[in-house]
């Protein structure tokens, strides 16, 4: 019992440090951004259908417009970001990678032209995919309390996906989705069940 606490705890602080250090990085290069090029890193989000667009479509998550933007992404990447975390860093990096590139790629195939898009809503958006249809796929009671829970504390986030507000890019959250629900049937068929708190 004592082994696996500190096993838990360990865990614990890893997540912590992870999620630290990726917030680190996104609020210090809003910092930068306004302090010293007024905005100008906006030039890496995704333009559609130019191939100026498609080479930045790892980048545009990283970038806000402005610390409100990226206030309001913070809090739920604390939160989705470290439900998938308790899955093990590895799928996080995986459903964060696919769920990037998906949500990319739907936005550079069928944005408007002559639009930028930059935020990390597009990989939110995946992690809550992923975490309900995880809980589908896969009927463990774990991954149905991490559905739940993301149901209970973000599911109104899904109105997100339809074109419902101005200057939002909601094709990035409707393809984010889609890898997030992908990336919750590839692990499922090929992955494992490893959850920190399992009581096994």
């Amino acid at each position: 019992m004592k082994i696996r606490w500190q096993l838990l705890q360990s865990e614990l602080v890893t997540h912590l440090r992870l999620l630290g250090l990726i917030t680190l990085l996104l609020w210090a290069l809003e910092a930068v951004d306004q302090v010293f090029w007024h905005g100008q890193l906006d030039y890496f989000g995704i333009y559609p259908r130019t191939w100026l667009g498609l080479r930045n479509i790892l980048l545009a998550p990283l970038l806000h417009r402005g610390f409100t933007h990226l206030f309001a992404n913070t809090v739920p990447f604390w939160v989705l970001g470290w439900f998938v975390l308790l899955r093990g860093v590895w799928e996080f990096w995986l459903v964060t990678l696919l769920t990037a590139v998906v949500s990319g790629l739907g936005v550079w195939l069928f944005g408007m032209p002559a639009t930028v898009h930059i935020g990390l809503s597009g990989v939110l958006f995946g992690y809550l995919g992923f975490l309900l249809l995880r809980g589908y796929f896969e009927r463990s009671t774990p991954a149905i309390v991490l559905a739940l829970l993301a149901g209970l504390l973000y599911g109104s986030m899904i109105w997100g996906i339809l074109p419902l507000q101005p200057n939002v890019s909601w094709l990035g959250h409707l393809f984010g989705l889609v890898g997030g629900g992908l990336a919750a049937y590839l692990l499922t068929r090929f992955g494992r069940r490893d959850y920190i708190f399992s009581a096994n």
